[in-house]
């Protein structure tokens, strides 16, 4: 039996998640160049026991919530797709912050078609928007979830700081943050979330894939445990934390499976010890 965690006190998924970021074509914009492989990939990783994936609405942009429609709907009772809106792309190159109340309505709108939804279980906030006033971009998702909508609320990429004062505005279940072994600026941000039972979702969680070639005490404890690099690095994540949610992406099912048999790897104390330093 695999780990899980509840989100939101009601929807309970497999620790290891995926990121479905890199099933788009190259830069994260358009189709991928083999769209039958990317609906064989995402189809592969339900059949591997993933019961949450992550994507947004500037992943293509809207390629990523397609695909994931075209291969996995009608959806298992048990999944869980989470979806993000908050970053514009008027290019391949611009990631936009825009919180405009009325664009996070429409992405939503429009995530909810690519979708095929009725109601989007986790909608995370992309960035907080410092060009529009917080109360207008949280009253925005405020109303989609009193219209049901909208299940839970998340966060991407935030401070304590920040957390807590949308907490004061509305309940925050998930934080999706930049977080791996060799990239641990926001140990105060997990150490929050795992206080407050928030869900953590660390973003590359093996570095973009940097982790599968590094040496050092990594390589070593791989080299001992008959593992990759890149699977000790994700052991290690959730080794750190209950709350911790990796949700590694990949362009191929080879890697997908290296990745999710990762979720059965146990480290030593000694082990995470020798990593965490």
């Amino acid at each position: 039996m695999r780990d899980t965690i509840t989100i939101g006190k009601d929807l309970t998924v497999d620790r290891l998640g995926f990121g479905a970021m890199r099933i788009t074509g190259p830069g994260i914009w358009g189709p991928p160049a083999d769209v039958p492989a990317a609906l064989a990939l995402v189809r592969r990783a339900v059949e591997l026991g993933i019961t949450f994936i992550d994507t947004a609405d500037s992943y293509g942009p809207g390629t990523s919530e397609e695909l994931l429609a075209e291969a996995l709907h009608p959806y298992a009772d048990n999944l869980v797709i989470a979806t993000k809106a908050g970053q514009s792309r008027p290019s391949r190159a611009e990631w936009i912050p825009l919180g405009r109340p009325e664009y996070l309505r429409q992405q939503a709108e429009l995530s909810l078609r690519r979708l095929r939804l009725d109601r989007i279980d986790l909608f995370q906030l992309h960035r907080i928007d410092p060009k529009v006033p917080l109360a207008d971009q949280i009253g925005a998702v405020k109303q989609l979830q009193d219209e049901g909508k909208i299940r839970h609320f998340g966060l991407s990429q935030v401070s304590v700081t920040e957390i807590e004062a949308v907490r004061d505005l509305i309940e925050v279940v998930s934080v999706q943050n930049l977080y791996n072994l060799t990239r641990r600026d926001d140990e105060d941000v997990l150490d929050y979330c795992e206080r407050e039972g928030i869900a953590f979702i660390p973003w590359s969680p093996i570095a973009a894939g940097a982790h599968a070639s590094v040496s050092g005490p990594l390589a070593e404890v791989a080299a001992e445990l008959g593992a990759t690099p890149a699977q000790v690095s994700l052991a290690w994540l959730l080794r750190r934390s209950p709350v911790m949610l990796p949700i590694p992406g990949t362009s191929t099912i080879a890697h997908l499976e290296e990745n999710t048999a990762a979720a059965d790897l146990r480290l030593t104390d000694e082990q995470f010890e020798r990593l965490q330093h």
